[in-house]
């Protein structure tokens, strides 16, 4: 490597790992859409900044209409998705309420006993503790 010159060996390394014809294809194809698309994204700014200083009149002469409108269609879109997402809540409940019903009596009478005894048991311990608190109150 002494007797070669670093450019040479950078001129080696692109000759050997050079890129494949596939993947000169694929540039060639993309670089125009991707001019493309730049134009577009640059039009579509230049609309928005002239449909902005066209609008900014209106918008500021409307505004007190405008404000009030926008804030009464925001809380009622509000208002309709917590309505949609409290049903699917309540609805996902009942069934699993029902499904644990379902499964506590396909279990048999003994676990259902066996639930109401540790029910009654604990009851039972509340109120015992209950009654200790009031005592040493």
């Amino acid at each position: 490597m002494g007797d070669r010159y670093p450019i040479d060996v950078v001129r080696g390394k692109l000759q050997d790992n050079g890129p494949t014809a596939s993947q000169v294809v694929t540039v060639a194809a993309m670089f125009p859409l991707g001019g493309l698309l730049l134009t577009l994204s640059g039009l579509a700014l230049a609309g928005s900044v002239v449909g902005l200083v066209v609008l900014a009149p209106l918008f500021l002469l409307f505004s007190p209409v405008l404000v009030p409108a926008a804030l009464v269609l925001a809380l009622a879109v509000t208002g309709f998705l917590a309505s949609g997402a409290l049903g699917c809540t309540g609805v996902s409940s009942l069934a699993y309420t029902m499904r644990q019903a379902r499964a506590a009596l396909q279990q048999g009478p003994e676990q259902i006993d066996y639930a109401k005894r540790r029910v009654a048991e604990t009851a039972g311990h509340l109120g015992q503790k209950t009654r200790e608190a009031g005592h040493a109150v």
